[in-house]
């Protein structure tokens, strides 16, 4: 009797460690080698050209350093991007990194990493309200002010339009915020005047046309520039002006260095672009990925708050293109190719 008893301890013991162990990141996963590190990444979208890079270096840069790259598309759905999170957290990762569609929706993904002992990569865009391990981004206060200095020295009087990214991502904040800061002590002057101050939906062109539109009539298309924070949204500003034959007349800005918006500034139609080099971003990424799966200091070099605490921060320094270095910044540096740039080209530039 004795031993019959215990063994119905030993069992009992052996039972509640095995439920215990449910409570745990899961040791390694189907198919990935003991060791080598498992990346998780969240991408909000593959509709622009920007995170479309982002994603090809993303592998290229984890596949070099031997990781086992997992990869989930939220195509802007903050709903889509919890369950794919969820369901690389319960294949056992090391790191999860996470390009939020919904800032503030997104903070629930790096509690549940959290509780599997997975570190958490805030890419790009800034996860609200969670105490992310690291984000990892360029300056993008830094980005709004170089598009706000830029068009203000072109046009230092005169009626906005402002656009606003999506008010889902909270970079959007950070570009408008730095943006404004240039904007408003004239404004204040009374020098510019502010016709349009509106967010786009989810980034999308069609939107910006849309309010673009909407402002030039309100306004009897007596408008003199236009902020637009990405070259997504600019493209769809400039096919509003184009309507009015008022492209390549208004300055406007942009974001990303797409080639659609290098190929717009060859033609005078985008006045400016940011370049955010999606390269580097994406080596640094992994980078630090391989350092928190070795429990290294993932190497911040700033904290920015997103209301829970100040986060440990890499951020990077963008770069304003336009006309007179576009082939020096994007060029040159093998970001985009000249024959794309200059469709009709010689070896010295763009035939006139």
């Amino acid at each position: 009797m004795p031993t019959f008893s215990l063994l119905r301890i030993l069992s009992a013991l052996c039972l509640f460690a095995l439920v215990c162990a449910g409570c745990t990141r899961p040791e390694g996963s189907p198919g990935a080698p003991k060791g080598r590190v498992v990346l998780g990444a969240s991408i909000p979208t593959q509709r622009e050209e920007g995170w479309v890079r982002n994603v090809q270096k993303l592998k290229a840069e984890a596949l070099a350093r031997g990781m086992d790259f997992r990869l989930q598309i939220a195509d802007n759905d903050a709903t889509r991007q919890l369950a794919q999170c969820e369901n690389l957290l319960a294949q056992g990762l090391d790191v999860l990194l996470v390009a939020p569609h919904d800032a503030a929706a997104a903070s629930i993904i790096v509690e549940k990493a959290h509780r599997y002992g997975v570190k958490v990569i805030s890419f790009d865009r800034l996860i609200t309200n969670a105490d992310v391990d690291i984000y990892l981004t360029y300056d993008n206060f830094k980005v709004g002010e170089l598009q706000g200095r830029y068009i203000t020295k072109l046009v230092p009087k005169g009626q906005y339009i402002v656009l606003a990214g999506a008010p889902t991502d909270n970079n959007s904040k950070l570009f408008h915020g730095g943006a404004m800061s240039i904007l408003n002590p004239l404004v204040q002057r009374g020098d510019i005047k502010v016709v349009m101050n509106q967010s786009v939906k989810d980034w999308q062109p069609v939107e910006a046309m849309k309010l673009v539109e909407n402002a030039l009539t309100a306004n009897a298309n007596k408008v003199d520039a236009i902020l637009a924070p990405n070259d997504g949204t600019a493209g769809g500003a400039i096919q509003a002006l184009a309507q009015q034959n008022l492209a390549g007349k208004i300055p406007v800005t942009g974001q990303d260095s797409e080639l659609a918006a290098a190929r717009r500034i060859v033609e005078g139609t985008q006045t400016m672009t940011v370049f955010k080099d999606t390269r580097l971003l994406a080596a640094r990424a992994i980078e630090i990925a391989a350092r928190l799966a070795a429990g290294q200091d993932p190497g911040a070099n700033a904290t920015v708050p997103n209301g829970l605490i100040d986060v440990p921060s890499l951020l990077l320094e963008p770069i304003a293109v336009d006309r007179a270095n576009i082939d020096e910044i994007l060029l040159q540096s093998g970001y985009l190719k000249r024959a794309d740039v200059y469709p009709k080209a010689t070896t010295t530039g763009p035939v006139r």
